[in-house]
């Protein structure tokens, strides 16, 4: 059986989607933007605009009752792939900082344009043990 994951503490979904599903054993994010989901802002620095992005899987992941540690796999779309070692770096950082076992399975493309504008955009797959 299929569960919508809902939480206040990612950016609402900006068309016809959710935030991410959950399938018992598997939960799949849809890509998250850059935006604060209290101020609805969004940083201005690639650096930053990655940590938020993480933050928001972040949040829609523990909602579904998982944690970073969960995480098997990402994928990260870039607006600018001259922007991947700031981005890589402050990925890095993120699963260290949440005891990732090690770094998840990643795919990362440069896109054209997303949503907003922004810089980056990043899913997430992660299974319940």
């Amino acid at each position: 059986m299929t569960k919508v994951i809902h939480t206040d503490n990612a950016p609402q979904a900006i068309g016809p989607y959710v935030q991410a599903v959950d399938l018992g054993n598997i939960v799949l994010t849809s890509g998250q933007i850059p935006v604060n989901p209290k101020t609805n802002e969004i940083p201005a620095d690639i650096v930053a605009q990655t940590r938020q992005s993480l933050e928001n899987v972040k949040a829609i992941i523990e909602q579904s009752g998982l944690k970073v540690a969960d995480i098997i796999k990402t994928t990260v779309f870039v607006k600018d792939l001259n922007d991947f070692a700031a981005v890589n770096a402050e990925y890095e950082a993120f699963f260290r900082e949440n005891n990732h076992p090690a770094f998840p399975a990643r795919s990362c493309v440069e896109v054209a344009r997303l949503p907003k504008d922004v810089g980056i955009e990043i899913e997430a797959i992660a299974v319940r043990n």
